[in-house]
């Protein structure tokens, strides 16, 4: 019987977009900082916004299909520990957080990882923890998440997602519902176009609307990613001293 190739994208295929998209936008970062407004360089943070969906959407996939979710969590938050570094290292913030402001302190990862706590809360069906206690422990999450690149919203826009799994509309619209709450705030207190610019996560939708539910043939794109990310965020400040010396590129710098 011939082999029939599954229509779509897998989950590697996208992962790739997504690794391919945040290099672009972190380079961008680092090469032209400030906010600039030359319509190159926002395309090229347009292009950039391909990549967090695509994070929390396989955050909440992996919750759905990790067999053991205690080491999925552990890993996570061991990766946003080592990721912080690196990150701060990239666009010259501050190590230790709240020097500069409150906004842009840690990596993404910090909130994917409390994103990944937050679902595994919201769908525990453990009696002792009732519906207010979940509300309160999310509402935790999202203070203590706030600082991190994407803020809190990365964790409610994974509680949009998994929460909401097999239902596609609802997962994106809880998901472009989230993010332009950030838009918003972006908007009104760091910088106006870029507010504009994070909308542009919704080119995400017809790529992820496409997934196939497939890992693809690669099984190790999670230890690749765990490898790439950190290491493209060193030579993005390496590249940033050698162009600018050691000062900072972007808000929270």
């Amino acid at each position: 019987m011939p082999n029939i190739k599954t229509k779509g994208l897998n989950s590697n295929q996208l992962k790739m977009i997504a690794i391919i998209s945040m290099t672009i936008d972190h380079l961008a970062s680092v090469i032209f900082p400030n906010y600039p407004t030359n319509f190159g360089i926002l395309l090229l943070h347009i292009i950039g916004r391909l990549a967090a969906p695509i994070m929390w959407f396989f955050i909440a996939e992996g919750y759905h299909y990790t067999h053991d979710l205690k080491k999925y969590i552990e890993r996570l938050f061991l990766f946003a520990i080592l990721s912080h570094f690196a990150y701060n290292f990239a666009f010259g913030i501050p190590f230790i957080p709240f020097q500069t402001t409150i906004f842009n302190q840690t990596s993404v990862i910090w909130p994917l990882a409390w994103g990944l706590v937050a679902l595994t809360i919201s769908k525990s069906e453990n009696p002792a923890l009732k519906q207010w206690m979940k509300s309160a422990l999310i509402i935790g999450i999202t203070v203590i998440t706030f600082c991190a690149d994407w803020s809190s919203i990365a964790v409610l826009a994974i509680l949009a997602i998994g929460n909401n799994r097999g239902n596609f509309k609802k997962q994106m619209t809880g998901m472009v519902a989230w993010v332009a709450m950030y838009s918003i705030v972006y908007f009104l207190f760091i910088d106006k176009i870029y507010g504009v610019i994070q909308m542009f996560v919704i080119l995400t939708i017809p790529l992820l609307k496409r997934y196939n539910g497939e890992r693809g043939s690669w099984k190790n794109m999670k230890w690749f990613f765990y490898i790439y990310y950190p290491l493209h965020l060193i030579i993005c400040g390496i590249i940033r001293i050698s162009l600018y010396g050691n000062v900072g590129v972007m808000i929270g710098s």
